[in-house]
């Protein structure tokens, strides 16, 4: 299995994770140039991969229903990031846990990525 082949089974990987394409952000061709993970990583941080916007009422609070019924993580992420709770709304909290949710699935594939983009084969 070649570089490209091997880096589009972990993008697939990625998606069923976060149902997000990192190949709609950069091209493959572009990140087979890349030297690192890290160089990668703020690739997509500076197209907004890891910015996701859940826009909403009813599709935040299935969000968060889903994925933080007790709102104990949304609510942590927001406090560490400075917002008041008086500037908080479902919407807010259910992008932030999904931001968060898209880095550390990124993060989680730091080892093979980095391997990957790092061995000139």
């Amino acid at each position: 299995m070649n570089k490209k082949q091997k880096l589009e089974n972990i993008f697939k990987y990625i998606q069923s994770e976060t149902d997000e394409l990192i190949t709609d952000y950069i091209d493959i061709e572009e990140i087979l140039q890349m030297e690192s993970y890290d160089e990668l990583y703020e690739k997509l941080e500076e197209q907004g991969f890891f910015n996701v916007e859940i826009i909403y009422y009813a599709r935040a609070m299935e969000y968060l229903q889903t994925n933080d019924t007790s709102l104990s993580d949304s609510l942590e992420i927001a406090g560490e990031m400075g917002y008041r709770t008086e500037d908080l709304n479902s919407e807010i909290l259910a992008s932030l846990l999904a931001s968060k949710k898209i880095q550390e699935s990124f993060g989680g594939y730091y080892d093979e990525i980095e391997d990957i983009l790092t061995n000139n084969e």
